[in-house]
């Protein structure tokens, strides 16, 4: 009977997997130390935001499993936004607005981003990213490597087959290999 809370669920496992791999692909040193992203809370949850922004933007269009599974993932996002937000102690009655201005953020990055990716040069993209990533960096940042590196991830992601993604599979480009 009570077995079955305890038992693992493979979608779960499947949507961690995938996020896991977001996120770790966010917090990839190389952002940091040479493309000069803020080193920062909000540094780390732009670059978080802008790769799941690229993932979910590889799953518009497709069949409503693929689709499921880009707003699973975002799901996790925000009950990690949530879950990170009170273990810094951020009040009960605060984080609903918090988390209100994180989804408009995100949602904003979204549109923001579509946009800059479909333009044929990447000025767009990169104003985009001056704008969003690198307004509070001190050292002004490389926001034309960071559009060189997004054109190269969104175009990684439009070669992955929707399996791999089903299976828990994501892949992003070694951000040390991007150049301006």
């Amino acid at each position: 009977m009570i077995f079955p809370l305890f038992r693992q669920n493979p979608r779960h496992q499947i949507i961690a997997s995938l996020y896991g791999t977001i996120v770790a692909q966010a917090r990839a040193r190389a952002f940091y130390r040479d493309y000069g992203v803020p080193d920062t809370a909000n540094g780390r949850l732009e670059m978080i935001m802008l790769h799941i922004v690229l993932f979910l933007g590889r799953l518009e269009g497709e069949p409503a499993p693929a689709r499921a599974l880009g707003q699973a993932v975002f799901d996790h996002f925000c009950r990690d936004m949530d879950a990170s937000m009170r273990e810094m102690g951020v009040g009960d009655l605060a984080v609903p607005r918090k988390m209100r201005r994180i989804g408009e953020a995100f949602y904003g990055r979204q549109a923001a981003c579509r946009a800059a990716l479909t333009a044929s040069d990447d000025a767009p993209l990169v104003a985009m990213l001056q704008r969003q990533v690198f307004a509070d960096a001190s050292k002004g940042g490389a926001p034309g490597r960071l559009a060189t590196y997004i054109r190269e991830s969104a175009r990684q992601l439009a070669e992955q087959e929707n399996e791999a993604f089903g299976r828990g599979d994501v892949s992003f480009p070694d951000p040390d290999a991007a150049h301006a």
